[in-house]
């Protein structure tokens, strides 16, 4: 699947784009089989679940944070598979797709980081970032599921 910002591509899940901006609000495939949308409407709660960090599923998390040091953001850099937030320090098992994820045209686990530059990170903000890397990762797993039986929700979707 292709990871490039949205807007640059119409995503399965129904939100129609142009040029990077979005010209409408997503939409729900009302389908005229009961159990492809009960599939529909779970994913969609998962990825809900996943993106407000409430889903049960981001234990244990992708990613872990190595090295001894400050913890202090001062330059962010990814070489492979980890995200360094100064020298010494970095995030481990962090998939390049995970690191190229975009929303918005930002890419998340970059500018989370770049935002606190200069700044230690406490605990809490590793446990925070690590569970970020998991969601976007179990994301992009469930928008492949999505695009695969997309086909068969288009031609089962009412219309009104």
């Amino acid at each position: 699947m292709d990871r490039r910002p949205q807007g640059t591509q119409a995503h399965a899940a129904g939100r129609p784009e142009k040029r990077g901006k979005k010209i409408d609000f997503p939409r729900i495939p009302f389908t005229s089989g009961d159990n492809l949308f009960k599939t529909t409407a779970d994913l969609g709660k998962k990825l809900a679940d996943l993106h407000l960090l409430k889903s049960q599923e981001l234990d244990p998390p992708l990613a872990k944070f190595q090295g001894k040091g400050d913890h202090k953001v001062d330059k962010v850099r990814y070489v492979d598979g980890r995200v360094y937030i100064n020298a010494d320090q970095y995030f481990e098992g962090i998939p390049s797709e995970v690191w190229e994820f975009q929303i918005g045209g930002y890419q998340v686990c970059d500018k989370w980081l770049k935002d606190r530059k200069g700044r230690s990170l406490s605990l809490a903000e590793i446990k925070q970032y690590c569970r970020i890397a998991t969601s976007i990762g179990k994301t992009i797993k469930i928008q492949d599921e999505i695009d695969k039986f997309f086909p068969k929700i288009e031609k089962k979707t009412l219309e009104f």
